[in-house]
């Protein structure tokens, strides 16, 4: 028999059989209700809640229930996870999450502060009276001057804006069910959640009868066919940095070796004036993992335990100083004959993304996923950016940014797709005895200027999975790492920049003791994140040092603060045991590297050079002596003749 459940998420309709109980009943109900347990779910005969069904060891005949019959279902309040922040997010400050507005369907989602702040916006856009058609007084409006929604599509082709925002979207999706302007309120229990990801994965626990998957399938679990084509919207919209020199450090590890560079990016969300509620990414800092490099590649276990456990350490620092994960960035660089000039790789003739970095990308977005109270599962989409750092038709350097679609991140999770060997070209995985494969479909014009609709196996073009975003740098920076005496940077060993204790000791007494020069010392993430990785320092003390970075009007007071705390007391007689000597050429050798970078010139460094000569010439391309081939500074025989370098 089949029972009709009406819940705040929309109707379900559940099979139970003659002989069920009613626990039984509350089993099949708590996964598609997202329920934390059976006992969370109320399920009552009426909207009000009076009559409510306890009876969980009787069976559904005999509580008198039969075929169709309808019934009332929420989640007890008190079952719901909890929304209160912990006391690192209650001391981040501005770029912690907070929980979503109480009651009502999804009201136990944290999401990100920019979000809450845009569901306050009524998102119209004003226009200004038209002197030509409004024939009106100044204190009313026509057609042509009313404000219009943020989604029209008229102002948004007027503005040459491709998508449009996921918050225009949203509303977008909402005023179908006739809601408009503020949405911070509680989610009304009459509709459903408007927000669903996509998912191409055979659907679990079918109540059709059949065997699971692998062993039977049926049309009601198996996933329908996907037709690629552009996301009319984006998560978000541009991606500012907030300083040059974030870009010049990234890229003094290219000028230096030639070899490619691959980093996280860390900074916060906020609201984007140039789009109709809009969202950019700001970022604060870069960190370089653990990789290999060459000069066509970059090598990274993203899967790896140590890959993970080096980027929480990361994370952890940067939620202290209110910031989080907000994207990745890579460089494919490679210089041309002519001085100062890059090869321009990318464009519309080529690729902008490989298959394999957009694989990754749609990887990193899976593991970074945007919460919603609108989105039925609680998640929808992914606000991780992807930027790239290669030249320009001018053959200059230059950033791109990009997204992957929700439909590349749902091909991604059902693994699907596998890079191929034609950057350009994203290939679909063939069927298996457990890997059901559905009919995927893309569109395009002919040369006749009519659409056609091709079978994406076993290729497709990978711009079918792009979302193009704009960048840029504010007209008046001011970023929240501003150190004048930038440490080194992690994981660059073989360019002499080695973090030790003795180049943190002599780091730190550049302050002379001064709470106003300490602050400005400790404004270096990459130096903050070794503070942390020596475990002197305790949590309360990583926190207090985040506000001082973030606080720039209270930093002298709390710079105060922390010199007189314990744990400073005590990275300060461990210091004082630290070799003055200890690799202390390594800070001369960053210092110059990242000056160099600043003025933009070549590859090859001198204070390097000075202090190691033959380090640096190993740290370099070299050209074979027999056939004058380049090779990488990796390799100790030549690529082309297989002769040894020396």
């Amino acid at each position: 028999m089949l029972i009709r459940i009406r819940s705040p998420d929309g109707m379900h309709r559940i099979e139970a059989g003659l002989k069920d109980t009613l626990a039984q009943l509350l089993e099949k109900l708590t996964p598609v209700m997202n329920a934390p347990s059976p006992d969370a779910i109320v399920l009552t005969r009426d909207v009000g809640g009076q009559n409510i069904l306890a009876e969980f060891e009787q069976s559904i005949i005999s509580l008198g229930l039969k075929h169709g019959d309808m019934l009332f279902a929420t989640v007890a309040p008190s079952a719901r996870p909890s929304v209160e922040p912990t006391s690192a997010q209650a001391s981040a400050g501005g770029g912690s999450n907070k929980p979503a507005a109480s009651g009502g369907a999804g009201s136990f989602v944290v999401q990100e502060d920019v979000d809450s702040q845009l569901e306050k916006d009524d998102g119209l856009i004003r226009r200004k009276r038209d002197t030509k058609f409004c024939k009106h007084g100044a204190n009313a409006m026509c057609e042509y001057c009313t404000p219009t929604e943020p989604y029209d599509a008229g102002y948004l082709a007027e503005n040459k804006i491709k998508h449009m925002s996921f918050h225009s979207y949203l509303r977008k999706i909402l005023s179908q069910s006739k809601i408009r302007g503020d949405i911070s309120g509680a989610v009304p229990p009459n509709i459903p959640l408007p927000l669903e990801d996509l998912d191409y994965r055979v659907k679990p626990n079918c109540l059709s009868g059949h065997a699971p998957w692998p062993e039977g399938i049926c049309t009601k679990c198996q996933p329908s066919a996907v037709t690629l084509q552009r996301q009319p919207f984006r998560m978000v919209d541009n991606v500012e940095f907030a300083s040059s020199a974030i870009i010049d450090r990234l890229l003094s590890f290219w000028r230096s070796t030639r070899c490619q560079r691959f980093g996280f990016l860390y900074g916060r969300y906020d609201r984007s004036p140039d789009v109709p509620l809009g969202i950019k990414a700001i970022v604060e800092a870069i960190y370089e993992p653990k990789q290999g490099w060459e000069e066509d590649g970059i090598k990274i276990d993203v899967e790896s335990e140590d890959f993970d456990n080096e980027v929480k350490r990361a994370d952890a620092v940067a939620n202290a100083c209110g910031l989080k994960v907000v994207g990745m960035i890579f460089t494919d660089l490679e210089p041309t004959n002519e001085s100062g000039r890059v090869v321009y790789r990318r464009h519309a003739n080529s690729y902008f993304l490989t298959s394999l970095e957009c694989r990754l990308a749609a990887y990193m977005e899976l593991k970074y996923p945007n919460a919603s109270r609108w989105a039925r599962g609680g998640h929808f989409g992914s606000k991780f950016v992807t930027c790239c750092v290669s030249g320009n038709e001018d053959g200059d350097i230059a950033v791109t940014a990009w997204q992957l679609s929700n439909s590349a991140m749902a091909l991604q999770a059902a693994n699907l797709i596998v890079p191929s060997s034609v950057p350009s070209k994203m290939c679909v995985l063939e069927p298996t005895k457990t890997r059901y494969v559905p009919d995927v479909f893309y569109k395009y014009t002919n040369e006749y200027n009519l659409p056609v609709t091709a079978n994406a196996k076993p290729a497709f073009p990978v711009e079918y999975l792009l979302v193009n975003l704009t960048h840029g740098f504010p007209k008046d920076p001011n970023p929240m790492f501003h150190s004048d005496n930038p440490f080194c940077i992690k994981n660059r060993d073989h360019l002499h920049q080695v973090q030790t204790l003795g180049l943190l000791k002599r780091h730190i007494n550049s302050a002379q003791g001064a709470p106003a020069m300490l602050a400005v010392v400790l404004a270096d993430f990459h130096f903050l994140v070794y503070l942390a990785s020596l475990d002197i320092l305790g949590p309360n003390d990583v926190a207090l040092i985040g506000r001082i970075v973030r606080d720039s009007a209270n930093s002298v007071q709390l710079a105060e603060e922390l010199l007189s705390s314990s744990g400073w007391q005590t990275l300060s007689l461990m210091l004082q045991e630290a070799s003055d000597s200890d690799l202390n050429h390594s800070a001369a050798a960053g210092q110059a590297i990242d000056q160099h970078s600043t003025h933009g010139a070549p590859a090859a460094n001198p204070s390097i050079n000075n202090n190691s000569a033959t380090s640096a010439a190993a740290a370099s391309p070299w050209a074979c002596r027999h056939c004058t081939f380049v090779n990488s500074p990796s390799h100790d025989s030549c690529d082309m003749c297989a002769l040894p370098k020396d």
